[in-house]
């Protein structure tokens, strides 16, 4: 099987594991990736669900590692390909002046990004009527897994240490809500301003358009690398039905913020995330990612993993064939376009772990 196409498999069905201890501990609620489990395939570190229900009727399971570190992937019994797990980071073991374990900070994504959600909190999380029903930012919170706001002082400290111990290469800062203004740019600013202060590392800031487009320049003063502003789905009534409080942002302020930041942070340095599988169909999600390819916007398109303790948990994952139907035409259109996720300076996109699109990229490359 070509190894887009397994990592495609995997991340639609989730694996079951023989031995849950290896690698780097999995991440149960919180902002995504959650309930997944890093895993290196061919070269590739990606994100794959292994606490979900699909996961659990799976007909892909990890056995033990050898002593070399090395599983074996079964599906139904037969082996067809090997995996090995990231190890735990060393910055984990560490804690700030201020006593907060690094990890409740700052967690390792992939293989080398330092991933952060500034604010734990969103306006919209509370209201049954405003969330959006895949979000699990409180969970982690309640279970005491971080802390509702992380401090720049504290984000400097941990992403120098990252960079030091573990070589992290990128940082993605993302942030509940906080208001429906600046939509959270004004903390991001802050909290990139002090890890630039500390070390360089290039970061990528994701939150909603921010109501005035002057926040793009501030952004980019403030050491922000590259931009993320996602949509998660493309269509209204989609948006509507499942993100009613998100939705009150109009597809056309994306699109004109979308317009406003390319120029900022430069072409294909401005990304959107996309869950596949929420009720979009391909169609849809692949004449939206033209329209943002020709703006200079990468469609980081993802499967959808439905998390647990949240409206959407018992909602299907999409199939391998549906993401199949969108990755590969979308990995073309990027091709003729000349963005490619390498290019990236930062932020998911690059990473890729969370989709196989990179997987496409170079498939059709």
């Amino acid at each position: 099987m070509p190894t887009e196409r397994l990592i495609n498999a995997l991340q639609s069905f989730g694996v079951r594991l023989s031995d849950a201890r290896a690698g780097v501990a999995s991440r149960r609620g919180g902002a995504g990736p959650s309930d997944h489990k890093a895993m290196t395939i061919a070269g590739r570190t990606v994100m794959v669900p292994v606490h979900t229900g699909t996961a659990f009727e799976s007909p892909f399971l990890v056995r033990r590692p050898d002593p070399d570190g090395v599983c074996e992937i079964e599906h139904e019994g037969v082996v067809i390909g090997r995996a090995t797990f990231p190890g735990k980071p060393r910055f984990y073991a560490l804690s700030t002046f201020d006593g907060v374990p690094y990890s409740k900070i700052a967690v390792l994504h992939g293989r080398d990004v330092l991933a952060t959600t500034v604010l734990q909190t969103c306006i919209r999380y509370q209201s049954r009527t405003k969330t959006c029903q895949f979000c699990a930012i409180g969970q982690s919170l309640a279970a005491g897994r971080t802390v509702a706001r992380k401090t720049p002082e504290q984000l400097a400290e941990v992403a120098r240490a990252a960079v030091l111990l573990d070589g992290v290469k990128h940082m993605v800062m993302t942030t509940g809500t906080p208001n429906a203004t600046d939509r959270g740019a004004a903390i991001l600013c802050e909290s990139a301003f002090a890890v630039k202060a500390a070390v360089d590392l290039p970061i990528q800031a994701q939150c909603e358009p921010p109501d005035d487009d002057r926040w793009f320049a501030r952004l980019k003063a403030s050491g922000v690398d590259a931009l993320g502003m996602h949509l998660e789905a493309v269509t209204p009534e989609v948006r509507d039905r499942i993100m009613p409080g998100k939705a009150s942002v109009p597809l056309a302020r994306y699109y004109d913020a979308f317009a406003a930041a390319v120029p900022v942070f430069g072409r294909g340095q401005v990304s959107t995330y996309i869950l596949a599988g929420l009720g979009d169909v391909p169609e849809a999600i692949l004449a939206v990612a033209e329209r943002l390819v020709g703006m200079g916007v990468y469609p980081f398109v993802v499967p959808f993993v439905p998390i647990s303790g949240t409206p959407l948990e018992s909602h299907p994952a999409p199939t391998p064939e549906f993401m199949h139907a969108v990755l590969r035409p979308l990995a073309e259109l990027l091709a003729r376009a000349g963005l490619v996720s390498t290019d990236i300076k930062a932020g998911c996109g690059r990473c890729g772990a969370c989709s196989a699109l990179s997987s496409y990229e170079r498939a059709s490359a």
